[in-house]
């Protein structure tokens, strides 16, 4: 009879969301995601894990130094491994990360996913930002698609930021075949981008909170740390989970 109580009681709190409150299927499928949300201390890597996500990745840039990708690669604890990394490329019209051609080749070699990403400026010429980025990134199959990192306003208006940062994104999807990633915070998101860019999937920057970025907009990447620690890295290096497993990502890259 116990049994049959709790059932029942499970059963009439599916329906209340589901039938009687607006919306409802969103808000249990939101509810029911928090609720299984799982952060686990691990000192080997300095942070709080979120373990629901088998899919876990860092993001460097030149600020990194030396990176020892083999060691990253072969670091593992529990289940948790790096499986993918984003590495900086450029930024702006005519900047480049100096350790990038070899993090690139170096985290190739160690079979870590590859992604590459621009910092832009809605101040720059975006078609210019573009040929920076694809002078310098050769992206192939098995690779991530090109991420655009938008993440500063420079007092620009949300119109230009908007037309801008479309014009670069075009021109990878045309350069690589793919639709780019967009990288950004949500605040960032909702102030300059906005609905019409929902199409592209998003990275978002969500950092030190026992739950999921609040948003209602899908997304891909979810950067949760900034203070982690991986084998191979002497600084601290922000950390990712991926909305997926293995073959969800496969599928994200370059075919």
């Amino acid at each position: 009879m116990a049994k049959t109580r709790r059932i029942r009681r499970r059963l009439f709190v599916y329906l209340f969301f589901f039938i009687l409150l607006p919306g409802g299927i969103l808000t249990w499928w939101l509810l029911r995601e928090r609720q299984q949300l799982e952060f686990v201390r691990y000192e080997e890597f300095g942070i709080d894990m979120p373990v629901n996500y088998s899919m876990h990745g860092i993001d460097i840039s030149k600020f990194q130094g030396r990176v020892n990708w083999m060691a990253v690669r072969q670091m593992q604890v529990d289940n948790i491994r790096i499986s993918f990394a984003f590495i900086k490329a450029t930024e702006g019209i005519t900047r480049q990360d100096g350790t990038f051609a070899r993090n690139w080749e170096k985290a190739g070699e160690a079979g870590i996913i590859r992604g590459a990403y621009h910092f832009f400026y809605s101040t720059r010429d975006p078609l210019k930002q573009a040929i920076n980025f694809k002078n310098v990134v050769d992206l192939k199959s098995g690779d991530l698609p090109p991420v655009l990192d938008i993440e500063v306003h420079n007092n620009q208006p949300p119109a230009v930021i908007r037309s801008t940062a479309r014009i670069w994104l075009e021109e990878m999807e045309k350069a690589y075949g793919v639709k780019p990633i967009i990288y950004t915070n949500i605040h960032f998101y909702e102030t300059y981008l906005g609905k019409e860019f929902d199409d592209y999937p998003l990275w978002v920057a969500h950092y030190y909170q026992k739950d999921k970025p609040r948003s209602t907009r899908n997304w891909v990447f979810w950067q949760h740390s900034d203070i982690g620690r991986v084998n191979g890295i002497r600084t601290t290096v922000d950390f990712n989970v991926f909305r997926g497993d293995s073959a969800d990502l496969a599928e994200l890259c370059i075919p």
